[in-house]
């Protein structure tokens, strides 16, 4: 691949990513660290590349992506998701609360936890994000 299309790829990934995410912050920190290789990679592939297919709208992705985290335990992980999708409008208050009961059964109430943890991280840092607006 040509430096001109390693430079395209990402500029596209961080468009998927601002996306993803709708917190330009974000975008630019991953911007920023764009050097380091991990970095780099993760926006060239992950967002470029998958975030990016069609077939899958960012909403069903995050879907997926939101129940493996869970069943993960990664409360700072799931903020992060579930940041991007509040922020995006993607879920309403009521369907972010059927999540965490519906992932209880599936991913057990400890994994869950973490869920809750993370959804209540992310629905502080929003109204913080929209206060400061």
């Amino acid at each position: 691949m040509s430096t001109n299309e390693r430079d395209e790829k990402f500029k596209r990934g961080l468009e998927v990513v601002d996306q993803v995410y709708a917190d330009p912050t974000l975008t630019a920190q991953m911007a920023a660290g764009g050097d380091q290789l991990w970095t780099s990679e993760t926006i060239r592939h992950l967002f470029a590349d998958i975030w990016g297919r069609p077939g899958l709208s960012i909403r069903d992705r995050r879907l997926l992506v939101i129940g493996a985290t869970t069943m993960l335990g990664r409360a700072d992980l799931l903020e992060v998701q579930l940041r991007g999708a509040i922020l995006n409008g993607e879920f309403s208050d009521e369907e972010l609360d059927e999540m965490v009961l519906q992932m209880a059964f599936y991913a057990g109430w400890g994994n869950t936890t973490a869920l809750n943890r993370g959804l209540s991280e992310a629905r502080r840092t929003c109204a913080e994000m929209k206060k400061n607006q």
